[in-house]
């Protein structure tokens, strides 16, 4: 072990969520705390606060909008910080899913799913998965095709699938869906189809499939960007489970799903998951 650390600390001005998947492909265990993303290493980190610029001027230009990312670097005495890092990450129940990371004990009386969370975004932590997850319970049935759009740690989907959902799994990161894969083998349970890329490559990728439910936890400016693709991929009577929005944006999501009916709906904190039936 070195003598010193690496410790970058960014705090975007928005999308938190997406500068945390950015900062992932480079380290396995990052830290989410008051707004900020906390990458530590024991290699120099300059050229990530490099790479963090660019990526918010992109971001800014594809949404359409002033991202920006205040960036502080700073060598730090070493210390078993992974260690630390797992001691921090406790183990969280939603409804009768219990999720923990693959170093602490399940519980037999419910539905484990063991993710290793490298955020707490995707690992049931986060206020958005958490009502995924509530959501996924009250309406997964045994047989039920499910299609997990955005999929990250996998967690929605191995929860559908331990709930007796036939699951598809899709990310436009590729590394993303690489660690899905593994936490599914990693939970017993089988996924059926996967991809790189987002719901409206499920017509090439897994041959025109409709589904009975549609999870994505993305962010709003996502949703409202693929709303027919999602909305496509449904079954008459089908369920789609969107979550990720911001109650500042409840409006416009709500707007843009119109066409569907409002079913359910949960919030907790400022994050909103909405259910609709087509």
């Amino acid at each position: 072990m070195s003598e010193n650390y690496f410790e970058l600390t960014v705090r975007p001005s928005s999308h938190i969520e997406l500068f945390s998947d950015f900062l992932l492909s480079f380290t396995d265990a990052l830290e989410e705390n008051g707004g900020s993303v906390i990458l530590r290493s024991e290699e120099p980190l300059d050229e990530i606060v490099v790479g963090i610029n660019e990526f918010a001027k992109k971001l800014s230009e594809k949404l359409s909008c002033e991202i920006t990312a205040q960036t502080s670097l700073q060598i730090k005495q070493n210390e078993d910080w992974i260690k630390k890092y797992q001691n921090s990450v406790e183990p969280i129940q939603a409804g009768s899913i219990y999720i923990h990371p693959s170093w602490e004990e399940g519980k037999e009386s419910l539905i484990n799913v063991v993710i290793d969370p490298a955020l707490a975004f995707g690992s049931g932590h986060h206020e958005s998965t958490y009502g995924c997850l509530l959501m996924l319970q009250r309406y997964v049935s045994i047989g039920s095709r499910m299609l997990d759009v955005g999929t990250g740690s996998g967690i929605l989907a191995i929860a559908a699938s331990k709930l007796g959902a036939i699951a598809d799994i899709c990310d436009t990161d590729e590394q993303a869906l690489e660690a899905a894969k593994e936490n599914f083998a990693k939970n017993g349970v089988k996924y059926k189809n996967a991809w790189v890329g987002s719901a409206g490559e499920a017509k090439t990728k897994a041959g025109d499939i409709k589904y009975g439910i549609v999870a994505a936890n993305i962010v709003a400016d996502v949703l409202l960007m693929i709303e027919k693709d999602l909305t496509n991929r449904l079954f008459n009577d089908g369920i789609l489970i969107l979550s990720g929005i911001l109650d500042k944006y409840e409006a416009r999501v709500k707007s843009a799903y119109g066409s569907l009916m409002l079913i359910d709906e949960f919030g907790k904190d400022e994050w909103r998951t909405l259910v609709y039936k087509r």
